[in-house]
Parts: C-alpha cells; sequence; structure tokens
C-alpha cells in the first residue's frame, strides 16, 4: 500500500511522518527513459512530497521545482490536498552522478497554490548538503525556522521517506537535547535500509525505547492529474495564430504530458469544434 503515517514522540516535542509508495511507482518512473541517477533523484523528490504536505492541511497544489544549468536542467514533484503526488524530469541522456552532480548551480524552490483565491507563495533557497533530505533541511531551517531532520530513499520498486521536526522549544517536553537524542537515533538509518523497511518496523527499530504516538494513517497516490479537457482548454489558450500556424505545419495537435507520458491528439476538426464551442468535445482518441 501507498501509505503516509504522522507520529508524535510526546516524551521527547518531536514530530515526524513517514510515508512508503510501493504501488504505481513504474507508471510515475517508467514514463521516461530517465537514467539511473536522475530516476533515483526523482523517486526521492516524489517520496519528500507526502512528508512536507504531512503538517500543512493546505488545499491546493504544492511543487518542489528545481531548475539547473547541467546534465539536470529540471525537477518538478507536485502534491495535492488529496495526497495525489506526480514528478517529472528533464536531463540529457547521459545524465549521471551523485546529487551534488546532478544540481550543483541549481535554485530549489517550493512553490503553493492555493485551489481558494489566495495568492501563490514561493521560496527560493539555494541548495546546500549533499542530498535531497539535506537540501530540504536547509529550507525548512532558513525559510521556516523549522529544525528538521529528514531521510529519502528510492529502490526497485520502493519509494520510503522520513521526516522529524522539532517542537517549539518548551512545548509538549521540546528540549535541545531531547531534539540531538532523536536526530542520532535518525542518523543510524541508511538509505538500503529505509527503502527495504515497512515503516511499523523501521518505527520499532528507531523508537523502541521511546513512547510513540501513531496516528491514523492516510492514503497516498502515484498519480497524473493529465485530461482531455484539461489539454483542450490548453490549447485554446493559445490564440488563434499560433493555433492556425501549427495546424497549417502539422495538421493536427499532438501533446504528450510530461508527467506521466500520456499523448491526446486533437484533429484539425476536432480543433474546430474547441474553437467553436469554447469547451471540449468527447469522441476523441486518447493515446497512452
Amino acid at each position: 500500500m501507498n501509505t503516509l503515517n504522522e507520529f508524535l514522540l510526546p516524551d521527547l516535542g518531536v514530530r515526524g511522518a513517514i510515508v512508503e509508495f510501493d504501488q504505481g511507482i513504474e507508471a510515475i518512473l517508467g514514463s521516461r527513459p530517465y537514467p539511473p541517477d536522475v530516476r533515483r533523484l526523482l523517486g526521492q523528490a516524489i517520496g519528500a512530497m507526502p512528508l512536507l504536505a504531512a503538517n500543512t492541511r493546505f488545499e491546493g497544489r504544492m511543487s518542489l521545482q528545481f531548475q539547473g544549468q547541467g546534465a539536470l536542467r529540471m525537477l518538478v514533484a507536485q502534491i495535492d490536498e488529496h495526497l495525489q503526488v506526480r514528478g517529472m524530469a528533464k536531463c540529457s541522456e547521459t545524465a549521471s552522478g551523485d546529487f551534488t552532480a546532478l544540481m550543483r548551480g541549481g535554485l530549489l524552490g517550493l512553490l503553493l497554490e492555493p485551489r481558494h483565491g489566495e495568492h501563490n507563495y514561493q521560496a527560493m533557497v539555494s541548495i546546500e548538503g549533499d542530498s535531497l533530505a539535506a537540501a530540504l533541511e536547509h529550507y525548512y531551517a532558513t525559510s521556516e525556522q523549522i529544525p528538521t531532520r529528514m531521510r529519502l530513499a528510492c529502490g526497485e520498486g520502493q519509494i520510503r521517506g522520513v521526516v522529524l521536526q522539532r517542537l517549539p522549544l518548551g512545548e509538549k517536553n521540546s528540549s535541545e537535547t531531547h531534539w540531538a537524542h532523536v536526530c542520532a537515533l535518525l542518523a543510524t538509518l541508511g538509505e538500503p535500509e529505509l527503502a527495504q523497511t515497512d515503516a511499523p518496523t523501521l518505527l520499532r527499530r528507531l523508537f523502541h525505547a521511546e513512547t510513540l504516538r501513531l496516528f491514523e494513517p492516510r492514503p497516498v497516490a502515484l498519480a497524473c492529474r493529465c485530461s482531455r479537457q484539461g489539454i483542450a482548454a490548453m490549447l485554446l489558450s493559445l490564440g488563434e495564430t499560433e493555433i492556425d500556424t501549427h495546424l497549417a505545419e502539422h495538421g493536427r495537435f499532438e501533446v504528450t504530458c510530461e508527467f506521466c507520458g500520456r499523448s491526446y491528439r486533437f484533429t484539425a476538426a476536432e480543433v474546430a469544434g474547441l474553437r467553436t464551442d469554447g469547451r471540449w468535445q468527447p469522441g476523441s482518441t486518447t493515446r497512452h
């Protein structure tokens, strides 16, 4: 199952969450021939999203975005309030290397897009540390002022992640001493163990000597939100000149979703119907 488990260490003043994906991974990561190192990094970014959303109860879309000038040009992972996650990357066919090599010199941002009328919020941070988890810890330290520790793993058929955050000092037994103790426990966790261990077993191993309050698990899903209706609306937004120019050159529109790889084809007649009605008309084919 794909689940997000939130928990509290009440005697130590620390909250946390652990996410595990076992289903739908190939549908997202297999949609493009990503080089192995990029696939692993994208999997870690996908695993990070439920952890970032765990305590926000945010209604809308949250996106983790990377832009760079090297072999990895772009990486995006998104989650909505229903805990539906998707991700994509743009890179050269030969992109390889560790986190530092792939993301050196780029910018990492977190974008919040509220569903109901509020303004978007975006925080951009420099990339610090030798892993995506360390970079996100740096984001929390600089942008949110929340002491945070995170571990992420992407293995064969599994994506896992765990996050710990210190509560404000003095709240629910929070202290620097307790925080240092919990960080030391998490430091014993390596990526291979994280990737291969289910959430209940992992929590027992890490916190067997601590009081642990585990909340009701929430389902998470790897799912793309693209649709023929959405693509049709995008086509209509292009404007008549661009639509006419493209049809004159190609005779049709064929749009491929960069997240899931699904292709949507619109013939010239279908585009004409869209322009007449201003809305999507059913009955056209979708290729997977």
